[in-house]
């Protein structure tokens, strides 16, 4: 109780359970950084190729009709 500042042993129990689990969810976030994997400029830009190529033929395609 003296160092979480709790005025009743049910309420120390609480806070430290939650300092805990904040501490756990710490833990994962920090264990999942470098795990991300973004995709390279060139793979970017190769699907913005893409995107303009479809829109084109689509545009084409409703221009025929």
């Amino acid at each position: 109780m003296r160092f979480t500042g709790a005025k009743t042993k049910r309420d120390a129990v609480v806070k430290a359970i939650e300092a805990f689990n904040r501490q756990q969810l710490v833990k994962e976030v920090v264990a999942s950084f470098g795990t991300l994997n973004f995709a390279t400029n060139d793979e970017i830009e190769a699907g913005d190729m893409e995107e303009i190529a479809r829109r084109q033929q689509e545009a084409l395609s409703h221009s025929s009709k």
